[in-house]
Formats: C-alpha cells, sequence, structure tokens
C-alpha cells in the first residue's frame, strides 16, 4: 500500500514532462519496507525509474487517416450489402407478377360455359393490366434506388 502511494506520489510530481526520472530509496526494517525520497539508512538501496508521458499525443493525420479509410471501406461494403438486396428485392417482385398472371390464367382455362367466360376474360384482362401496372410502378422505384446506390458505390470506389 505504501510502495503503491509513494509511486503514484513519484509519478505524478513531475506530471508536466514528456520524459520523467526518479530516483528513490528503498530501506529494510525488521517489521517492514519503506520508501523514501532520502536515505533512511546506512543500507538503503538506491532505484532508478524512468517513464514516459502516458498522454502523448499520436500524430492526428495519421489516425484520421486510417479511420477515413476504414469508414470509407464500411460505406462501401453497406452500399453493396444495399444493391444486393434491392436486387434480389427485384427478383422477388418479378416472381410474385409471374405467379399472379398465372393464377389469372388457370381462371380462363376453367370449364365454363361462353357468357360466363367473357365475364371472367374481361376480368382477367383487368386483372393483369392492374398487375403489370403495379409491378411496373414498384420496379421503376427499384431501378431508381438501385441506380442511385450504384452511383454512391462508383464514387466510393
Amino acid at each position: 500500500m505504501k510502495l503503491t502511494f509513494l509511486l503514484c506520489l513519484f509519478f505524478f510530481a513531475n506530471i508536466g514532462d514528456a520524459k520523467t526520472t526518479v530516483t528513490y530509496y528503498k530501506c529494510m526494517t525488521d517489521k517492514s519496507t519503506v520508501f523514501s525520497q532520502h536515505p533512511c539508512s546506512n543500507n538503503a538501496q538506491q532505484y532508478t525509474l524512468t517513464h514516459s508521458d502516458p498522454q502523448a499525443t499520436v500524430p492526428s493525420e495519421q489516425h484520421f487517416k486510417t479511420l477515413n479509410e476504414l469508414e470509407r471501406k464500411q460505406i462501401i461494403r453497406n452500399l453493396k450489402h444495399a444493391l444486393r438486396a434491392k436486387k434480389q428485392h427485384a427478383a422477388v417482385l418479378g416472381r410474385k407478377r409471374d405467379e399472379a398472371a398465372r393464377e389469372q390464367q388457370r381462371r380462363v382455362t376453367r370449364l365454363m360455359d361462353d357468357e360466363r367466360r367473357k365475364a371472367t376474360v374481361k376480368d382477367v384482362k383487368k386483372q393483369l393490366k392492374s398487375i403489370n401496372k403495379d409491378y411496373l410502378q414498384k420496379v421503376k422505384v427499384l431501378n431508381k434506388e438501385i441506380a442511385q446506390i450504384e452511383k454512391k458505390l462508383k464514387r466510393l470506389e
């Protein structure tokens, strides 16, 4: 406990210097060990501590260059993931549209009388038009987002 206190005292005594050298003495008695700035007995052992300032600053430009490079790599990685997700979303939309169109075509191929068939064909055409319109709107938005992501990615690489 005393050793820690004295060493801390020595270290913080000259905290303004970039490098600090401290000389201290160690004296052994029957009951304990004593550390002091001055010799405490004839058999005192002298020790020297040298340390550099732990709060020395790191060259800032290298630090920022490293951080900027890491941040740029992370942004590129995230953009690539977003681009992949958007393309997969576009593929899913295409599959859903194809599935809905097949379902409408199945309605036409069922057995029914002529009057009912005309009404069903008219309804199927209306539904297919609606499905394609909805699909084209969503794909248009996705393509814009994909183009923006590709533009950002191209600018960063």
